[in-house]
């Protein structure tokens, strides 16, 4: 009998991206994957350290995994496997803790899955993380996450990531190409690109800092890959987002019309304190640029509330740099402490009750934003790709720049592409829509 092994990922697109290769992995070591609410004799929880909640989340997806087989071999990997492994091993039932080197590997170290007394960590210093893992996933089939990129050289002040991943370093372009025909030959529609700083793609390809390949060589080679009708740039930084790529992004038929600038706070002082390497003028300038050539592009924004020494007025700086920027919504991020990050000893620590606060403020703007935006691209002609769930009757899809709409459930359009034109928004935020040619549909 073959072996049957399931996968918990927290986290990031990243983590699901290498989820995908290490599940590929042991599939061809005779491994059979299975859903993590089956019955399973290996459980494998990709684990992230970003948030508070990430960390007791874990003990809780242990538990899930017992409930199915009390009996079953549990192993941790990721982020907050290699940054605190000690922690995760000393939890109930957890039997491995392969650290950021070690995780793609996991087929070495898992013998005949029997329980032990004593779990093992095999974790390696951070520093020699210096090597570079190609992966992408392929989450239903409409869409795949490829990895391009890993590690980071900032030294952000809240951020544990370095820590977790090491050094910034990249795929060579023809692996990245290698793996984007792999996807487009599975009928997927849409690569979306990730890493942790993708911006920074060419550095330490081959173990070594210079830059063999810049951003903009990796996107404008992606645009050449045939089969792949839509290519998304997942989230890059203001200061490497340079006016290259956006005016090849405003021509190209392939990439669509969608960036995700992480901000982290509208107040310089906070941006300082941070280590963040811009300020807000250059924020403003970044999407001033891409809305003068691509007005109808998605901006998504990251933000983080509640950081050491924000007081109530670099909050509001931050709340109406937001409102009055022409951006589409918010992933809005509430500070905790992370151990060994320079943020964890500052001054001015703000209130749980405060940052909740801030938070559901501008969570709330994020909705506002989201709407106004859907409202400015009603009527329009786009083009959407629907998804594979039926949702309470409906079929969902995004439009290149990633307006969500529903139409009636039909399977026929899993994973198709159509002209459709906006019509209204409904009581749930999603938009309405109707075929610009009626779709024929086998």
């Amino acid at each position: 009998m073959k072996k049957k092994v399931a996968f918990y990922t927290l986290g990031c697109k990243l983590n699901f991206s290498e989820t995908s290769t290490i599940a590929r992995s042991l599939v061809k070591e005779g491994f059979d994957r299975v859903g993590f609410d089956e019955m399973a004799d290996m459980y494998v929880i990709n684990t992230c350290s970003v948030t508070e909640n990430a960390d007791k989340k874990f003990k809780t997806i242990v538990k899930q995994a017992q409930k199915s087989n009390p009996q079953a071999f549990i192993a941790a990997i990721g982020c907050y496997a290699q940054l605190k492994p000690e922690e995760l091993i000393a939890v109930d039932g957890v039997d491995l803790v392969l650290g950021a080197t070690e995780k793609f590997n996991i087929a070495d170290y898992v013998n005949d899955l029997s329980k032990n007394d004593m779990g093992e960590v095999h974790s390696c210093e951070i520093q020699e993380a210096d090597f570079y893992v190609g992966s992408y996933a392929i989450g239903d089939r409409t869409r795949a996450f490829l990895k391009v990129q890993d590690g980071c050289d900032y030294k952000c002040t809240y951020c544990t990531i370095p820590l977790a991943r090491g050094i910034s370093r990249s795929d060579s372009l023809e692996n990245v190409l290698k793996n984007a025909k792999e996807i487009a030959a599975q009928d997927i529609k849409e690569i979306v690109l990730t890493g942790v700083n993708i911006g920074d793609y060419g550095k330490g390809e081959f173990g070594n800092k210079k830059h063999e390949h810049t951003f903009l060589d990796l996107v404008k080679a992606l645009d050449t890959v045939d089969g792949i009708h839509r290519l998304r740039i997942s989230s890059i930084e203001p200061n490497l987002l340079k006016n290259e790529t956006i005016d090849f992004v405003a021509q190209s038929d392939r990439f669509v019309p969608h960036f995700h600038i992480p901000l982290q706070s509208g107040s310089d002082a906070l941006l300082k304190l941070m280590k963040r390497r811009y300020l807000t003028n250059l924020y403003i300038d970044r999407v001033q640029k891409i809305k003068e050539i691509i007005p109808n592009c998605c901006i998504g924004v990251d933000v983080i509330v509640g950081f050491p020494g924000e007081t109530d007025e670099h909050f509001l700086e931050t709340y109406h740099f937001l409102n009055e920027l022409d951006i589409s919504y918010l992933h809005v991020f509430t500070y905790s402490e992370r151990d060994n990050t320079e943020a964890a000893n500052m001054d001015g620590v703000v209130p749980k009750k405060v940052r909740n606060k801030r938070s559901k403020m501008l969570r709330a703007l994020s909705v506002k934003k989201r709407r106004a935006f859907y409202e400015s691209q009603l009527g329009a002609e786009l083009e959407v790709l629907f998804e594979g769930e039926n949702k309470e009757g409906y079929i969902h899809g995004f439009t290149e720049n990633y307006v969500k709409v529903k139409t009636p459930w039909n399977p026929n359009l899993v994973n198709t592409l159509h002209k459709i034109k906006l019509k209204e928004i409904a009581e749930d935020g999603l938009v309405t829509m109707e075929f610009v040619n009626s779709p024929v549909i086998a």
